[in-house]
């Protein structure tokens, strides 16, 4: 297939632009002014573009994609902004889809810093006030906390005897009894609440997500969907979304395990890298701590708004580096989240004492929020990659001063500094954490504002990354970190034609106003994925 776009503005890198490319068999093949293309094109398709602005398909180098799917079809708490209006929201989901009782009710996005009634977290009282007769767990945003009601702590058995898995919690009230607030490791003891997965509801969850991605002008996904006991059964529905057609990104796996023994039956069965350009296995995901919000990073110094913790830190260094050092003998990089200071140190140490200064598998840590200058030396000096995501700071600025201290703060999301200590940095979501709407992440990354613009000087502006860098990090360094850096993520001759085709020219715009950018049309291979027809 040839297909022609003229008359538009490909960004190329830096300063550079073309008005017009040829694809040809999924990649381009020319790339010029419009007359060059229209005598080269031959007998083949000619789209013009308007004079619209072209990027390289957006890549989100870490994010969930199933979860993304899920959440757009359960009890979407994400905008709650009250404790009143979950409990409003609840009972209105239960009424609306007539769910029985004994049927679970599972809803995730809520950020008690939203809260305007009480800015506390969720207890098992609130959600009782939703329904004693259905089993419910409501999430927090971060994914590292969720509450569960009475009938939910009864059914998974857990009480005030119950003890919390190593580096998790089962938070407890004044009187001993659970409060319903469960984090990191504890997670699990809840699993079996949720129900079986069906593997036609599975592809319905992938597609489903593809397609919003896709209307945002991502062609590529870096997604942790593949988890310890379920990774055969996520591999076999990705089969059968590429195989039925209706695949229309192109997906590499974060494979996240937590044991040595699941990590062992996975690298015995998988390859780094196997797969094609639609879908390949990556690397190992593991966590090393928790969230900024929920007081569960883990820091080297107590919290200062809460200095009875440090965090909790969800494996052990022993175990750490057994299970980064089997998957790297085994061909595997690792890309372990890790959000506080004290979590980062522990996996940079770890890696340290494998990859010198070459890093050849590609080692990296995911989110790298709270830094000091001598810990991202370190990633510079080992060549470790840093999977960041600077849509954080839509809320993120509200708290890390007080979370950290103001010293610790003003070094941290320091992605500009990262750009100029040359660290390999890509850019994600972590969706459905938070929306993987593309232009609000180049918008906190450029601005460091939230999305509503404040503060207008930018949250420590030092750190604010120009916008042809930031793009270059979105698309060639997301392609990097998944060793796909001759094949994606520019528009160049001999690499996929993936492109992001948007409505208004982001290089013409009041910088504040890149938010406001809409996406025209999601070009995957030459091919139109999605088109904006309103």
């Amino acid at each position: 297939m040839k297909r022609a776009f003229v008359n538009g503005k490909f960004f190329l890198g830096g300063d550079d632009f073309a008005r017009g490319v040829l694809v040809e068999n999924e990649v381009f093949t020319h790339i010029g002014d419009d007359e060059h293309i229209l005598a080269v094109c031959g007998d083949c398709e000619v789209v013009d573009l308007g004079g619209r602005v072209v990027l390289p398909g957006f890549n989100d180098s870490h994010m969930h994609l199933f979860n993304v799917g899920a959440m757009r079809q359960s009890w979407n708490i994400l905008d709650a902004d009250s404790i009143s209006g979950i409990i409003a929201s609840g009972k209105e989901y239960i009424a609306n889809r007539a769910i029985a009782p004994g049927k679970g009710v599972f809803g995730r996005g809520w950020n008690q810093d939203y809260f305007t009634d009480e800015a506390r977290d969720l207890t098992r009282h609130d959600l009782d006030k939703i329904s004693r007769e259905h089993p419910i767990i409501a999430t927090r945003a971060c994914g590292h906390l969720a509450t569960a009601n009475s009938l939910a702590l009864e059914m998974a058995g857990i009480g005030r005897d119950t003890i919390a898995p190593e580096g998790g919690e089962i938070r407890l009230d004044a009187d001993g009894n659970p409060t319903g607030v469960i984090t990191e490791n504890a997670l699990s003891l809840l699993g079996d609440l949720y129900p079986e997965a069906n593997i036609e509801d599975m592809v319905d969850t992938i597609k489903s997500a593809m397609e919003y991605a896709a209307s945002h002008g991502i062609t590529s996904v870096q997604t942790n969907d593949i988890r310890n006991n379920n990774w055969r059964m996520m591999l076999d529905a990705y089969k059968l979304v590429y195989e039925r057609g209706f695949g229309i990104l192109r997906t590499y796996h974060q494979c996240c395990f937590t044991d040595p023994a699941g990590l062992r039956d996975f690298i015995d069965n998988n390859k780094m890298g196997a797969g094609d350009d639609m879908h390949k296995i990556g690397p190992i995901k593991m966590f090393v701590d928790g969230s900024l919000g929920a007081h569960t990073s883990a820091m080297r110094q107590p919290f200062a708004d809460n200095p009875e913790t440090c965090g909790v830190y969800c494996m052990t260094s022993e175990l750490l580096d057994e299970m980064v050092g089997m998957a790297d003998a085994a061909g595997f990089g690792c890309v372990v989240h890790a959000i506080g200071d004290g979590g980062i140190d522990r996996v940079l140490t770890a890696y340290e004492k494998l990859v010198g200064g070459g890093n050849p598998l590609r080692h990296g840590i995911i989110h790298v929020q709270i830094t000091d200058i001598p810990l991202l030396e370190r990633f510079a000096a080992g060549n470790i990659l840093a999977l960041v995501q600077p849509i954080f700071l839509h809320y993120d600025m509200r708290i890390v001063d007080s979370r950290v201290g103001p010293a610790l703060a003003a070094t941290s999301y320091a992605f500009n500094t990262m750009d100029k200590l040359r660290i390999r940095a890509s850019y994600g979501t972590d969706a459905p954490i938070e929306d993987l709407h593309t232009m609000n992440n180049l918008h906190c990354a450029i601005n460091r504002q939230d999305l509503k613009g404040a503060p207008q000087a930018g949250y420590n502006p030092a750190e604010r990354v120009p916008l042809a860098r930031a793009i270059h990090n979105y698309t060639a360094e997301s392609a990097y970190a998944s060793f796909d850096e001759n094949r994606k993520g520019r528009i160049a001759i001999g690499f996929l034609a993936d492109m992001a085709i948007l409505d208004s020219d982001i290089f013409n715009t009041p910088q504040s106003e890149i938010r406001h950018t809409k996406i025209f049309a999601t070009i995957l291979g030459g091919k139109t994925v999605w088109q904006n027809i309103k």
